[in-house]
């Protein structure tokens, strides 16, 4: 796994100076609207919960993803945190080991998040018509969005709010392959490179005053050849294919300007 900048074990987050910050903007306030009207847009216009009603109890990544994933969730999430795990599943591919405070989940299938054996409890709620969570100020050290980023048509509001409900220093993990469900994925996305894919994360990240810098995590598999041997590998599930990025921030402590008032 390559990591673009140095992870800390646990975050340490400097408070924002001044003059990276607008000292008229409070913190957590959305800055600028990242997509266009088109770049929201989905082939497939049906109320999001009509395409979720029925259960899909599958992991849509693959073995290595998976663990890329739970070793980062690992590293950067300490025992005894409340967690929102936010458009989650049946499974959250939290490490096994470790004990937190509580884990919320959030979906669309009532029946999958029954599921999941790690959520303490969980609501449904659909991001694309109100992106509002009914939680209070600072209640969360982490968020974790997992293979879902691709689906949201406003997630400046969303992040705004994943900012909101973080406590100060808290992190937000969002990671994503290249796989979705083609007609559900915004236009921006689904007409995208797995480049451009990471670099509008970091736009939804930085659209929000109050995160800091994002940082990049990416492993991605070499370029498989044409040989029968490595397609027989991949066949039978022994060959890497799916490409694991994430992309992750802290809310900033708060901010110097706020603290000389």
């Amino acid at each position: 796994m390559v990591t673009l900048r140095p992870p800390p074990h646990l975050p340490r987050i400097a408070a924002v100076s001044s003059s990276h910050s607008d000292p008229s903007r409070a913190a957590g306030e959305i800055k600028r609207l990242v997509l266009t009207s088109e770049g929201r847009t989905k082939l497939n216009t049906a109320p999001d919960r009509d395409f979720y009603a029925f259960p899909r109890f599958v992991t849509h990544v693959d073995a290595a993803f998976i663990s890329a994933l739970t070793g980062l969730y690992r590293e950067r999430l300490a025992p005894g945190w409340a967690v929102l795990d936010l458009m989650s599943s049946w499974v959250s591919h939290l490490p096994q080991e470790v004990a937190y405070e509580r884990v919320v989940g959030h979906g669309l299938n009532a029946r999958e998040l029954a599921r999941n054996p790690r959520l303490d409890y969980f609501f449904v709620k659909d991001l694309n018509r109100d992106q509002e969570l009914q939680f209070e100020d600072c209640s969360f050290h982490a968020v974790v969005c997992a293979v879902s980023v691709q689906y949201l048509q406003w997630p400046e509001k969303v992040f705004a709010e994943v900012f909101r409900v973080l406590k100060p220093g808290g992190v937000f993990i969002v990671s994503f392959s290249n796989r979705l469900f083609y007609e559900k994925a915004i236009s921006a996305w689904r007409d995208g490179s797995d480049y451009s894919r990471v670099q509008l994360v970091v736009q939804y990240f930085q659209s929000v005053d109050g995160f800091t810098q994002p940082e990049i995590v990416k492993n991605v598999p070499p370029k498989a050849d044409a040989s029968l041997l490595s397609g027989m590998m991949r066949l039978i599930g022994l060959y890497r294919t799916d490409p694991f990025y994430a992309v992750i921030a802290y809310r900033n402590f708060k901010p110097v300007y706020e603290e000389a008032e």
